[in-house]
């Protein structure tokens, strides 16, 4: 069937490769006129259910960003897949997808294998993307996968940074990269979209725009590739109240959920309904909860099958350290389960890290009818040990510990009365340093107050916009065999689900009765 699929939508130019007649890229393609109409009733669609129906703000931000908005953020040190060489021609494969391509063809197609290494291999398969870069180039080694075009050896795992780097203005002084998301022009916008809302809280912001990731070995069209459409809401929400108001409206939605411990045992999906999940803490909170039942509203109402969706919960090492809560919109197609939305609970954590490198504080208000006595967090840094410790780089060290989450502080206060000194990381710096006892003071005090002052939570649902309307083609794809046409040829009759059979999407049907052979 994918190659049905695939044939008639390269030959009907629905999307073809990019600089097709330069024999092309890897991991780039171009939409043709359907393929175009397509996307765009998909995204009206997107912007209908999500945008007006629950009064976000959108934002459309430059795809060029500069380094420093990068590093705040993390990617620039951390936004990396585990890569692996072939050692003697020097070609570069994606570690995981080596293992995952191995299991599954043994556990699919090798018809002699016993029980418990049919059950190892599946157990792989479910822990893969929570195994360390060590922990994959073990398995490599113990299953003997080589590189699949040469059987040459493969190097040890390490890491790839997946950012296009370009230089900003004609010095090339000033570094920039190519987007990997649209997130972080919505996080550095906050202050502005906040009192844009009258400084009320919660509020949505959302945008549609494209991504770059210099993906290591890009495949399965449009599924895996080095531009792509993204189209990301980023819920900011008071920390202390992850209520919604609407949750009631999809709490008795039923469909199949993931959760960690069922991958970790190596059962399978079930059917669980929203409500429950969120009541037992498998889901985390109900804003979470909600953008789940929508994320699945949005899916079903747009044609994907409901029997090959599932949600599937990140496991712990897939995770980041401050995301309280993560789930993948996994669609089924000829491919596997792909991960098509990713819905996350990112706590403060990019909100924080923004203020701390900016210097500009991105915070929320909460005014209190009458003033209360609160206990408050005071941070004192001693800014005479700090700069005979650091020197240039006091300011930001001083920074980074006024910015400190309560939490945070308290850790940091345990460990000084304890053993006097304490790692701290410095994001500015990128590096940890040590901070001794008398270079902070840390205490809580009473306070009277008038207001509460809190950095918002996010809760992220991020849409791959080219795998959905992929798996969207494959779901609403069958083939009719003709009664009448010479049988060198087929009648094909390709239809789409109802709820976007009208206008554009009706261009993938084209005119044709008649294809060629498949």
């Amino acid at each position: 069937m994918r190659q049905a699929v695939v044939n008639t939508l390269e030959r009907k130019l629905f999307y073809i490769p990019s600089f097709k007649i330069y024999r092309g890229v890897a991991g780039l393609y171009d939409y043709g006129p359907p393929g175009c109409a397509v996307k765009a009733n998909v995204l009206s669609f997107w912007r209908q259910h999500f945008v007006l129906e629950e009064n976000m703000l959108e934002v459309d931000c430059p795809c060029v960003t500069p380094e420093i908005v990068l590093k705040a953020s993390g990617h620039v040190e951390k936004f990396t897949d585990l890569m692996v060489k072939d050692e003697k021609t020097g070609t570069c494969y994606r570690a995981d997808h080596l293992l995952k391509d191995y299991c599954k063809e043994k556990v699919e197609k090798d018809l002699t294998l016993s029980p418990e290494k049919a059950a190892e291999f599946k157990h792989v398969l479910a822990v893969l993307d929570d195994l360390s870069a060590e922990e994959l180039g073990a398995k490599i080694k113990e299953y003997g996968i080589v590189a699949p075009d040469t059987k040459n050896p493969l190097s040890d795992p390490y890491p790839f940074n997946l950012m296009f780097q370009t230089s900003i203005g004609p010095t090339g002084l000033s570094v920039g990269y190519m987007r990997p998301e649209t997130a972080q022009g919505i996080f550095v916008n906050f202050k502005d979209l906040y009192y844009y809302n009258g400084q009320k809280l919660p509020f949505a912001a959302a945008q549609i725009g494209q991504a770059f990731r210099n993906e290591i070995s890009p495949r399965q069209g449009l599924l895996r590739v080095r531009e792509f459409t993204l189209a990301e809401i980023e819920h900011f929400v008071d920390p202390e109240d992850k209520s919604h108001p609407k949750f009631a409206h999809v709490a008795g939605l039923e469909f199949l959920m993931f959760p960690r411990e069922l991958q970790l045992s190596g059962e399978s999906a079930k059917l669980v309904k929203l409500g429950e999940a969120v009541s037992k803490g498998i889901v985390n909170n109900e804003t979470l909860g909600y953008f789940i039942g929508r994320v699945y509203l949005f899916l079903t109402r747009l044609g994907i099958d409901k029997t090959r969706l599932r949600f599937r919960q990140h496991l712990p090492n897939e995770m980041a350290h401050y995301a309280a809560d993560c789930w993948d919109a996994e669609i089924e197609c000829s491919y596997g389960w792909i991960e098509c939305v990713g819905i996350a609970d990112r706590s403060a954590y990019d909100l924080r890290a923004h203020s701390e490198k900016s210097g500009v504080p991105l915070v929320a208000h909460e005014k209190f009818s009458k003033p209360r006595e609160v206990e408050k967090l005071v941070i004192v840094p001693s800014k005479k040990d700090l700069g005979l410790a650091f020197k240039g780089n006091q300011k930001m060290v001083v920074e980074a510990l006024e910015s400190m989450s309560e939490k945070e502080a308290m850790d940091m206060r345990a460990a000084l009365e304890s053993k006097g000194e304490t790692n701290f990381q410095v994001c500015t710096l990128g590096k940890e340093v040590v901070i001794t006892k008398k270079m902070v003071s840390i205490s809580m005090e009473k306070k009277m107050e008038h207001q509460r002052v809190f950095t918002p939570s996010v809760i992220e649902p991020s849409f791959g916009i080219g795998r959905i309307i992929y798996c969207l083609v494959e779901h609403s794809f069958y083939t009719r065999p003709s009664l009448s046409i010479p049988s060198t040829h087929d009648l094909a009759n390709r239809k789409m689900n109802n709820s976007m059979s009208s206008g554009s999407l009706l261009l993938l049907l084209l005119s044709n009765a008649l294809c060629s052979p498949w």
